[in-house]
């Protein structure tokens, strides 16, 4: 059975013209090729922010393009890389005085697509610095030829780069704050039922009922090894203090994002939430941010995601800053929330 309603011809670009259409205030759409840029942006950048991957993840990216956040987001098909010609036009019809900012999630096509629109931008004579988000624990090893995999950080990091954008700061300050950013936060991510198979229908990868995909990545990419399900405490802990372990210093505290993988209620998020929450207090680690939703999902997928950020001084303005996109909570709803 495909779990998926999607139409068969073109379906990402179909639903990205229904993005478009259903957030008119907010975005434009452009076809050839395909990427959506935002309708109201700061005047005080000074280079603008472009971002994109695989569709999929939704609200990753276009959700985020808006005041605040993104310039621009350029979709690929499902699980897929963007074009680099889409992402050549896009940072084109963004790019500020002193140039454009990409931020790159770590995957082999994303890098290497990003890369040759970058090649193609600075022969036209626009600089370009690249952000590359790479927090998943499941591939911290010496394995992994590529290293970590970005995944649910993203999504923080977007957030905090757009507020330090609006602020005025320079291409290369905000590709190094980018860089920094990326290096405080980590994620771990498990699964109880796989995303449906786009091509053929169907369960991508099959689990018994007593097991869970402990580290399992965003495109529904399996885990080194599939465990027996912990109770929930003990799940939600494990999670917790693996994801804390690596992060650096807590002492200003964390920005945590508990994020649904497409098919988990938020019932269940806001329970993952409160129990991640009381093995925060327990350990005396502040939560200065907070975000629980479905924000990186894997198309269908019946998991969730822990995300950590670890904030050092002077970041968290930059995450409370103002911001008015289709995905991102209003600006009120973080007043309430600090």
């Amino acid at each position: 059975m495909n779990h998926l309603f999607l139409p068969e011809a073109e379906p990402v670009d179909v639903s990205v013209r229904g993005f478009a259409r259903a957030h008119p205030g907010l975005v434009a759409l452009h076809e050839d090729p395909l990427f959506v840029t935002a309708l109201d942006t700061d005047p005080a950048r000074r280079a603008g922010i472009v971002s994109g991957g695989g569709s999929g993840h939704e609200p990753l990216h276009a959700g985020y393009v808006g005041r605040g956040m993104l310039d621009a987001a350029v979709p690929g098909r499902i699980f897929a890389s963007p074009h680099n010609r889409q992402v050549y036009e896009a940072s084109r019809a963004v790019a500020r005085d002193e140039g454009v900012l990409h931020i790159v999630k770590n995957y082999t096509g994303d890098r290497i697509n990003f890369g040759i629109a970058a090649e193609r931008l600075r022969a036209d004579g626009i600089a370009v610095r690249r952000v590359l988000v790479d927090d998943d624990l499941a591939t911290e090893s010496d394995l992994t030829a590529t290293g970590r995999r970005g995944t649910g950080a993203t999504v923080i990091v977007e957030k905090l780069l757009g507020g330090a954008a609006d602020s005025g700061l320079a291409l290369d300050e905000l590709a190094a704050l980018g860089t920094a950013f990326c290096a405080a936060s980590r994620s771990v991510a498990v699964a109880g039922r796989a995303q449906t198979s786009p091509s053929r229908g169907g369960e991508a990868f099959a689990l018994r009922e007593e097991e869970v995909e402990y580290g399992v990545g965003i495109h529904g990419e399996r885990a080194a090894r599939t465990i027996t399900r912990p109770p929930f405490e003990e799940l939600t802990e494990r999670m917790t203090a693996q994801v804390l372990d690596a992060l650096p210093d807590t002492r200003d505290g964390v920005v945590l994002l508990v994020n649904g993988l497409g098919a988990t209620t938020q019932l269940e998020l806001y329970a993952v939430h409160e129990r991640i929450r009381y093995v925060l207090d327990k350990r005396g680690v502040p939560v200065v941010g907070q975000l629980v939703g479905t924000h990186v999902p894997a198309l269908d997928m019946s998991g969730f995601s822990v995300t950590m950020t670890a904030m050092r001084p002077g970041w968290l303005g930059w995450w409370q800053a103002p911001s008015r996109t289709p995905a991102f909570p209003s600006q009120e709803s973080q007043e309430l929330n600090r």
